[in-house]
């Protein structure tokens, strides 16, 4: 079997696998199983958690699998017993004579599956499209790496860096494509959170909503960082998505906390003084700006103060992202690597 088909079966997973939730505490991954010709002959992917790994959704689809098979898997096979099983022990089971994946698993109890197949005499290949990958499941490969959830901070800003006018209004800086765009990605995440002076000064309601004004199926908790009293009648806190106070200002502690309850990913959304805490402690993985071409001067900043006096301290990123979105530029960057 070729070099080439491998990867062709790599990248047919690696599109099976974002048909999985975003959100939730398990990997999106995609499987195929090869024919001992290269020939695609089972396409599984993971649904969320308590339903079949990506592995036996494929192997699923077969009633018998032939002699030679190969299953291409975007994630090392787990190797741990959860609400499922081990996918490892599945895949020797089966019958299966090659695995080959992508990405190592770096789970404590999940991960070595890939010894446990070789362990049974399963040729095994790692490494293929790694790149491709790591990029496309880092949330989960950081979050789990991290043990704490993957952090995206975003911001809609003027080019000149204001995310409001001096007298405090901001609706709307970013177009409607941006903030479209927002809302479907509050619908792949698992948490929002803002402090309470967010809440006290716009009232938002931080559900994830289509164009046309609808719901979308998956509604991220909604975390309100601070000690000060939310009204009762305050939006944030209607019946449409769940919400939590955190009454801390520790950015560790409110990490930790939301890793306890199973968030993976938040998505950061404000103000300022809280988007700047996560920046100052190093704690956003990924940043996501919406510009708008439009100045507005002042001294309402996005990011407040850093404490940084320098150049030399400056925090640098690497920008992996950018395209335009309406009249306004997506940006995603992400810090740089020492």
């Amino acid at each position: 079997m070729s070099h080439e088909n491998i990867e062709s079966a790599m990248r047919r997973a690696l599109e099976l696998a974002l048909l999985g939730p975003a959100w939730g505490v398990n990997p999106q991954v995609g499987c195929v199983i090869l024919d001992a010709s290269g020939q695609i002959i089972a396409e599984g992917w993971h649904r969320g958690a308590g339903t079949a790994h990506a592995e036996v959704d494929a192997l699923s689809k077969l009633a018998a699998v032939p002699a030679g098979a190969t299953a291409v898997v975007t994630l090392e096979p787990c190797n741990h017993t959860g609400r499922t099983g081990p996918c490892a022990q599945a895949l020797i089971a089966a019958g299966v004579s090659r695995v080959v994946y992508a990405v190592a698993d770096p789970g404590a109890e999940s991960s070595q599956g890939a010894q446990t197949l070789r362990d049974a005499g399963v040729e095994v290949i790692e490494g293929v499209l790694a790149s491709e990958a790591s990029e496309q499941n880092r949330v989960w490969l950081t979050a789990t790496r991290l043990q704490r959830p993957y952090v995206t901070l975003k911001w809609a800003s003027s080019i000149d860096g204001r995310a409001a006018a001096n007298d405090g209004t901001s609706k709307w800086i970013s177009g409607e494509e941006s903030r479209a765009d927002c809302h479907k990605m509050r619908s792949e995440v698992d948490a929002i959170l803002v402090g309470t002076g967010t809440v006290l000064a716009d009232d938002p309601e931080l559900t994830a909503r289509k164009s046309n004004g609808e719901l979308y199926e998956h509604q991220p908790m909604r975390v309100v960082v601070g000690n000060r009293e939310i009204a009762a009648d305050a939006r944030v806190l209607n019946d449409r998505a769940e919400t939590v106070q955190l009454r801390t200002h520790s950015i560790h502690g409110i990490l930790a906390a939301l890793w306890q309850e199973g968030i993976k990913h938040v998505l950061i959304e404000g103000g300022p003084m809280v988007a700047s805490q996560f920046v100052r402690f190093g704690l956003a993985d990924q940043y996501i700006f919406y510009l708008a071409p439009l100045l507005l001067g002042g001294s309402r900043n996005a990011i407040r103060e850093l404490g940084i006096e320098s150049m030399a301290e400056a925090k640098h990123l690497d920008f992996v992202e950018i395209k335009p979105l309406g009249g306004d530029i997506f940006v995603r960057a992400v810090p740089r690597s020492a």
